[in-house]
């Protein structure tokens, strides 16, 4: 049965609405400015599985896992390659940075710096403006430590000075 309490009334009282909170399909941009970002790319990073073999020339713009084996060259400047715990490189390495957890052959240039960690094995030359080897890893091969702007001949790439190493016969026919 109708209860007359429930008769609307002439001037009807609002009734509280559940509070809904909606989120967009899209999240919004943070409020605070991204800093520029480098140009070093640090987040990309492209993976050799351990199945893949890659004979030739590697150059590209983001920083490379080598899992599996390469023969030849990679040349990524800007950028980090790290050889994984499978990797097998018989190649010439020019990076910013490099890492090595498996196994290499071949010299490294870096602009940054070179790890060999303690399973790691490289044989080949270094030029880099940093190395760090762990105990229990495998080097054998030169190491030529620059400062930055230093060119292979031991000369600054600003004034054209040489080292102090060098004598003045060797100065003078790396000059010519």
């Amino acid at each position: 049965m109708w209860k007359p309490t429930n008769t609307p009334s002439s001037t009807p009282t609002p009734s509280p609405e559940p509070q809904r909170s909606y989120s967009p399909a899209v999240p919004e941009p943070p409020s605070a400015p991204r800093p520029a970002s480098p140009p070093i790319n640090t987040q990309e990073q492209a993976t050799l599985g351990k199945s893949l073999v890659i004979k030739g020339e590697v150059t590209g713009s983001e920083s490379l896992y080598i899992d599996g084996r390469v023969e030849g060259s990679i040349h990524l400047p800007g950028n980090r390659v790290t050889v994984g715990r499978n990797g097998v490189v018989a190649a010439n390495i020019s990076a910013r940075e490099i890492v090595v957890l498996g196994k290499v052959r071949g010299n490294m240039t870096a602009s940054d710096r070179v790890d060999i960690r303690g399973e790691g094995s490289l044989t080949g030359d270094v030029v880099a403006q940093r190395i760090s080897i762990e105990d229990g890893a495998y080097f054998k091969g030169g190491i030529d430590i620059r400062k930055p702007g230093q060119k292979a001949n031991g000369e600054s790439k600003e004034t054209g000075a040489t080292t102090a190493g060098e004598t003045g016969a060797s100065a003078a026919a790396a000059r010519v």
